[in-house]
């Protein structure tokens, strides 16, 4: 049986907050179909050279008054990150909360402006500790 992964979905409350806060990842608008007749729009970003493995970010035009709720029941999207405490570094410098610090220069998580939970992982094995990130305390739960 033939499976292949197509993306994620996660509702988004506020559109330009939410594709801006995917962008700092890195990721970008692959494709976007916009129905008048569903007054909804779908925005598919991903990583360059990963366009197959996108985030489906589906908003609402309408609005969506149980936005942002505590998505802790979505789980979590999950990127892997070159320099985990560059990316870190790059989120706080716009204003992003890391609500657990890479502490291990392993993994880091944070939430998108509509609490979604993303983790962030250091590609291949973990950076030695560093500060200010290993003594750093978690903010909020993730």
């Amino acid at each position: 049986m033939h499976l292949k992964y197509l993306h994620t979905m996660v509702r988004v409350k506020d559109l330009e907050k939410s594709q801006a806060f995917y962008e700092l990842l890195g990721l970008k608008e692959t494709r976007r179909h916009d129905s008048e007749a569903g007054r909804f729009s779908l925005i598919f970003m991903a990583p360059e050279g990963q366009e197959d493995c996108p985030v489906e970010l589906t908003y609402n035009w309408d609005g969506d008054d149980a936005l942002p709720d505590d998505s802790r029941h979505f789980g979590h999207l999950a990127y892997e990150v070159g320099n985990i405490y560059e990316m870190c570094q790059h989120l706080m410098d716009n204003g992003v909360t890391i609500n657990r610090p890479p502490r291990d220069g392993r993994m880091a998580f944070v939430r998108s402006p509509d609490n979604v939970s993303i983790e962030l992982l250091q590609k291949g094995e973990a950076l030695e500790p560093a500060e200010p990130w290993a003594s750093m305390g978690n903010t909020g739960h993730w």
